[in-house]
């Protein structure tokens, strides 16, 4: 049985389900290590993300979420740079979901581009699963980083945690760190923008870098516990 968010379509989620099962976590693939023969390195399977143990691995999600959520053409060097996963991986993953028919690709010279695949029933109950558990990121990279002035972003608190495999209760919200001197107005509208897609309040704080720099039990609390890079570095690492 699936546990998702009541706010996706059970129904259209439901009908889907026995494929989901197949594609995302076949049952032949239980293992914890696979050979990669192109560079004959032995690459570790991360585990099923805590926000959505549907998926295989966290890099399988995050491949999905570049491509499904974004809607981009990406070659699969430009998919794995996006999606922060090393090359094979994508590699890997990508020709797993070909195979399914979640993503197609088209030929440009030696290039392959990868896009989702539009005629697949499986492409919009995913995107709904997708939005809600690893969206965050993708859909704040591409609202903030339109206005000038922000020097980086990232999310911390327990959305962060729960991205990173840090057990623990589901998150209600999610808190967004932006550190720079951007439009406060335009920062908080990104962020309405991006609440209404990804159906979590987002809650964003506003600092500027000596600010954040300043020694305060909040700010302490915040180096030191789970975060996610979503735009720039982080600014203490």
């Amino acid at each position: 049985m699936i546990l998702v968010d009541t706010s996706i379509r059970i129904d259209r989620l439901h009908a889907c389900e026995p494929e989901l099962i197949a594609v995302l976590c076949p049952a032949h693939d239980r293992g914890l290590t696979i050979d990669i023969m192109e560079n004959n390195l032995r690459y570790m399977r991360t585990g099923a993300p805590l926000l959505a143990p549907i998926f295989r691995s966290e890099g399988q999600a995050q491949l999905l979420s570049t491509v499904l959520l974004t809607g981009d053409e990406l070659s699969l060097t430009d998919l794995a740079e996006r999606a922060g996963v090393a090359y094979p991986t994508a590699h890997r993953e990508t020709a797993r979901l070909l195979d399914a028919g979640i993503l197609s690709e088209r030929h440009v010279g030696r290039t392959r581009l990868i896009r989702a695949n539009g005629d697949s029933p499986l492409v919009m109950p995913l995107r709904e699963i997708l939005m809600i558990a690893t969206g965050p990121v993708v859909i704040l990279a591409d609202e903030l980083a339109r206005i000038d002035r922000i020097e980086s972003v990232f999310l911390y608190g327990s959305f962060a945690a729960r991205m990173l495999g840090v057990a623990g209760p589901p998150p209600h919200d999610i808190d967004v760190m932006v550190i720079g001197r951007p439009d406060v107005d335009a920062v908080y509208e990104a962020c309405t923008r991006a609440e209404e897609l990804v159906r979590r309040p987002v809650n964003p704080a506003i600092l500027t870098s000596e600010e954040f720099a300043a020694t305060s039990g909040f700010l302490d609390d915040v180096r030191r516990g789970p975060v996610v890079a979503v735009i720039g570095e982080l600014p203490w690492r």
